[in-house]
């Protein structure tokens, strides 16, 4: 199973908010690309990004700051979520030098990006499935929408995509656990690699992920606050 630790981005700083709350939010560092470089330090081979100011109003706001990631990650793979909402976004990131660009609000509201992303660039997209009761959220989880987990998954394994980032926003830094529930089901039911994200919080979570043969888990809060040493977390990986 591939980790993924997480750089979340607010006015080219690295920020957590607490279960997608903007006044809720907590200043790490204004340096995000030491992060990074702590990451590869720390024998971490990906990053995950996201660009909060993009995923409530849209566009690359915090290009700079993703590109100096993308620079001091030794090499890790990167991927960029947050107001992914048109081809120039995904272009502009890719050309960049980015992996992989994480579709949100507009795998949901606009299936004719999704499907001309997924055509063009294969698995250098992936969706994100936000969940908030059940049901997807979307602009940057200010929104919910009426689509289901159930449906939402359906829809992206008929449609092709590879890779489907799955938050359960309740758990999103809480430090109280991962939905190990809500993982195993999706696993069993559908055939695309699934990315834990939300509550990820203890070796114990990260070994229960990789025994249900979850493709990644997405490392946010606990890291920021001590609570996971990522050198023992690669290891629980395994």
């Amino acid at each position: 199973m591939i980790l993924f630790p997480a750089i979340d981005l607010y006015e080219g700083k690295a920020v957590r908010l607490y279960q997608g709350r903007y006044d809720a939010m907590t200043v790490y560092s204004e340096h995000p690309e030491e992060i990074a470089a702590d990451f590869s330090a720390s024998g971490m081979r990906a990053v995950h990004v996201v660009d909060l100011e993009g995923a409530r109003d849209g566009g690359t706001p915090n290009l700079d700051a993703v590109l100096r990631i993308k620079e001091k990650s030794g090499g890790a793979f990167c991927e960029i979520g947050g107001g992914v909402r048109s081809m120039d976004v995904i272009e502009r990131y890719l050309s960049a030098g980015l992996d992989r660009v994480i579709l949100g609000t507009a795998a949901v509201a606009d299936e004719e990006l999704l499907l001309r992303a997924a055509d063009r660039y294969g698995d250098k997209i992936a969706v994100g499935c936000d969940l908030k009761n059940g049901y997807v959220a979307t602009k940057g989880w200010l929104s919910v929408s009426d689509v289901s987990a159930e449906e939402f998954f359906e829809k992206m394994q008929k449609i092709g995509v590879g890779t489907v980032i799955c938050t359960d926003i309740s758990r999103d830094g809480a430090m109280r656990g991962t939905n190990l529930g809500l993982y195993a089901s999706l696993a069993e039911k559908y055939r695309v690699n699934i990315t834990a994200s939300g509550g990820v919080s203890t070796l114990d979570d990260i070994r229960k992920l990789r025994d249900m043969g979850l493709y990644g888990a997405i490392i946010g809060k606990a890291y920021y606050t001590g609570a996971l040493n990522l050198k023992e977390a690669a290891e629980a990986a395994l």
